[in-house]
């Protein structure tokens, strides 16, 4: 990369984050991350439940059907979310023009708006994906012929309850209350899960 490009990506990223500090992105973004990774942990743990309960030994399934599903659910949560701050961002802006009487075409804080909204939507298309991906490394391993298939199989619920720790401790650092306890909670919300994809699977 010439020095120039270099130069233009680092301006271009220093106004970027200016962009996204006056629109306060940060506190959405959070929000976003955490409610769509949180989707697609649960989502990936019940195709993985679902597949082993019926029989399924075939990683090739597993990880098809869970990138599949959180890819749809990448793609849903970037545009509905592009569009939903699209709108809301807009309005604001309308209801600004409005009692100032101005214009904020071309301005700071609508190039600040649309910034705001790509990251935002770029954040919440993302995290399913990444859950996903870490998910269901084992299976990839398992692919290859690297571990079998129920070691594969007990990684990922592994992988997936360490996920929903995280999440749960992240929320509990941002509302200064007990991390183990939030995390605890979002594990008990993932066996919870997993213990009704048993007794479904017993009784029927």
């Amino acid at each position: 990369m010439s020095k120039k490009k270099l130069n233009s990506l680092t301006l271009f990223l220093k106004k970027s984050k200016e962009y996204m500090e006056i629109a306060k992105v940060g506190e959405i973004a959070r929000r976003y991350f955490v409610l769509n990774a949180f989707d697609g942990a649960l989502t990936v743990l019940g195709i993985i439940m679902g597949s082993y309960l019926v029989g399924v030994k075939d990683p090739h399934i597993v990880i098809g059907a869970s990138f599949g599903a959180c890819l749809a659910m990448g793609v849903s949560g970037f545009w509905g979310a592009y569009m939903a701050e699209k709108a809301e961002r807009t309005r604001a802006l309308k209801d600004l023009e409005m009692a100032l009487f101005i214009n904020l075409k071309n301005t700071l804080l609508e190039k600040a708006s649309k910034i705001a909204t790509l990251w935002i939507a770029f954040v919440d298309g993302i995290s399913p994906t990444v859950v996903a991906l870490s998910a269901i490394t084992p299976f990839l391993l398992s692919y290859t012929s690297l571990i079998s298939f129920e070691t594969a199989f007990y990684a990922s619920i592994t992988i997936i309850l360490t996920i929903l720790f995280i999440l749960g401790a992240f929320l509990g650092k941002i509302s200064r209350e007990n991390i183990f306890l939030h995390g605890i909670r979002m594990v008990v919300v993932g066996l919870a899960i997993a213990a009704i994809f048993i007794v479904l699977n017993i009784a029927f």
